[in-house]
């Protein structure tokens, strides 16, 4: 089982934000899919991923999706996933 804390945030105010939580263990390969589902939930669109975003979240255990990481500019600076350890 694993937790993402998912947030979507307007200069420092969080505006949106769900706990993303799966009951199968944790796999990179399937980060998409995870990254797709939030999206979903936070009706946003999803971002391009690319490996420094899964790098950054294996090793710092948080990633950063900034308006440059999307296809059509969001209404939003930034999204936000964090690890939430259990």
């Amino acid at each position: 089982m694993f937790r993402i804390w998912a947030k979507v945030i307007v200069g420092e105010k969080i505006q949106k934000q769900i706990t993303y939580m799966r009951e199968d263990k944790f796999t990179y390969s399937e980060f998409f899919n995870y990254l797709s589902d939030i999206c979903e939930a936070l009706d946003i669109a999803t971002p391009i991923l690319l490996k420094t975003h899964i790098f950054n979240y294996a090793k710092f255990r948080t990633v950063k999706f900034l308006p440059r990481d999307f296809a059509e500019k969001p209404e939003f600076d930034k999204l936000v996933l964090d690890n939430i350890t259990m």
